[in-house]
């Protein structure tokens, strides 16, 4: 380890051992208590409200923070959490709920159906909220009983169920966060089985096991400390330091580190997302350059990029190379739309075509992580020998974000953790109104492909809608698709118990240490 790797290890221990001082619990250093867990997370989250939030570190806090109506299993299926059950309506165009009873809010008030509306409405119409589209179907909320609640669709959407086992389904104490509004996030109110006790941003969040949670039995630890560190290498210090005890996203490089480690162990899970660049199209005045303005450059860009060399290089061959927001065994994947292969003279002839004065400045903002950096770093050296000189710009996750939302980017680098259904994986992104669209892509076909297909419940026919948007897609190229990551995570022996989900989370029902 480097002198500077070794400093900040030696600052985030003496961090660490001041979170819990006096009154507070038992001070710690060293292996952790039986009654606190410190989590590792690669990035620091931005918003702490569901409705608002869109970082995939922030969907793993909210794991134990925030309780949703329904949850997913490792194979995909939903299973009750809120809610103990579900129906459709015959017409496809209601679903509803029954809910759990006796559930309350950190702040003492009881989860019911009105709780439900409101969350819902508010997920919907909040200014900030990040969940509109995901449930535009949702035209209205009817109250049936105080534990029965039915959402009234526009038009038939299979995708509803999915969209609220995520944030979408996530439920707020209706008056903590009516009184806090858009700033609910500064400190949620939820029901899950952690609440919130503080955070230090960049430093630490800290939760304290809720004692009237439903399900407080299967939750083992007091407290549960997340602790952003982007570099992985001080992450890995950490855990074999024993000032951590559970990492996520450990490097595929460092694997064999961790498995040759006798008191770590690992896990791991098939992602169901993707990595890309996203460059912006139409978000303000910094789109106004010729990768944003010409789909030629942007397709000649993507001629550069080999995509195996760089699951060779950084990955050591652990992930998938992918060219759709859909990995490789998803049946969504569509197999008539390979991934091109790298050709620089194509390259030129399209920039040359474009009429573009080479070499091609872009800015690309990504996260201040190794991962990021190395995949950028590759990339910008094939980029060169196609004409493109690529500035790159390092910064903290949740800073790219908010200046992405701004259009404060030409390109940035990250992806998407990936969800159950397949409009989780695209229709957000890339219809215009789309809540996470902020490259500000717009094409009408792709529009009504992406909103029939969540009215379809026939499999095949709703592959036909994504492989045609597919086929726009790759001509128009919002996002240069690059690969599929598998979640790895990297834990001490004693942790027992944890499960390993394809969405990436850390689930801590069950899990002791």
């Amino acid at each position: 380890m480097t002198k500077k790797h070794t400093a900040t290890a030696a600052l985030r221990r003496g961090l660490l051992a001041a979170t819990f001082v006096a009154g507070a619990c038992a001070a710690f250093a060293g292996a952790a208590s039986a009654q606190n867990l410190r989590v590792g997370l690669a990035e620091d989250p931005d918003v702490l409200d569901p409705h608002q939030a869109r970082t995939f570190v922030g969907r793993i806090v909210f794991t134990a923070l925030c309780d949703k109506l329904v949850d997913v299993t490792p194979d995909l299926k939903f299973v009750p959490r809120l809610a103990t059950s579900w129906e459709w309506g015959a017409d496809g165009k209601s679903l509803t709920f029954k809910l759990r009873d006796g559930v309350k809010f950190h702040d003492g008030e009881p989860f019911n159906a009105e709780a439900v509306k409101y969350n819902i409405e508010r997920a919907k119409t909040l200014p900030e909220s990040r969940r509109k589209s995901e449930i535009t179907s949702v035209a209205s909320i009817e109250v049936v009983d105080p534990l029965t609640v039915k959402l009234v669709l526009s038009q038939p959407d299979v995708t509803v169920l999915a969209q609220l086992s995520d944030r979408s389904g996530m439920m707020l104490s209706p008056k903590a966060a009516a009184a806090a509004g858009a700033a609910a996030g500064n400190k949620p109110v939820c029901s899950g089985p952690y609440q919130f006790v503080e955070r230090v941003q960049n430093d630490r969040i800290v939760l304290q096991r809720f004692p009237d949670h439903w399900n407080k039995a299967a939750y083992a630890f007091e407290r549960v400390t997340y602790l952003p560190i982007p570099d992985s290498t001080v992450r890995l210090a950490n855990l074999r330091s024993g000032d951590i005890d559970i990492i996520e996203r450990l490097e595929a490089t460092d694997v064999k580190t961790a498995k040759a480690d006798a008191n770590l162990k690992t896990a791991s899970a098939v992602g169901l997302g993707y990595q890309g660049m996203n460059i912006n199209l139409a978000n303000g005045e910094r789109a106004k350059n010729p990768l944003g303005q010409d789909k030629r450059v942007r397709q000649a860009l993507e001629l550069s990029i080999d995509r195996d060399a760089i699951n060779q290089v950084v990955f050591e061959g652990q992930f998938a190379p992918g060219n759709q927001p859909f990995p490789p065994a998803n049946p969504y994947n569509a197999k008539e739309i390979p991934i091109p292969a790298r050709d620089v003279n194509k390259a030129k002839a399209l920039l040359k075509e474009a009429g573009v004065t080479t070499p091609v400045a872009v800015e690309v903002t990504m996260a201040n992580n190794p991962r990021s950096q190395a995949t950028m770093q590759v990339i910008q050296s094939m980029a060169q020998e196609a004409g493109f000189a690529i500035k790159l710009k390092a910064t903290e996750f949740a800073t790219m974000l908010n200046e992405g939302t701004k259009g404060d980017f030409q390109a940035n680098q990250y992806g998407w953790s990936g969800r159950p259904d397949p409009d989780g994986n695209i229709h957000a992104f890339v219809t215009c109104k789309g809540g996470l669209n902020d490259w500000k892509y717009c094409n009408p076909e792709v529009d009504k492909l992406l909103d029939e297909a969540r009215t379809l419940a026939d499999p095949a026919r709703r592959k036909a809608n994504y492989t045609a948007v597919q086929q726009i897609l790759s001509k128009d190229l919002p996002t240069i698709y690059l690969y599929h990551e598998s979640w790895i995570w990297g834990m001490k022996k004693k942790i027992d118990g944890f499960v390993a989900h394809p969405d990436g989370m850390i689930r801590l029902d069950n899990v002791k240490g």
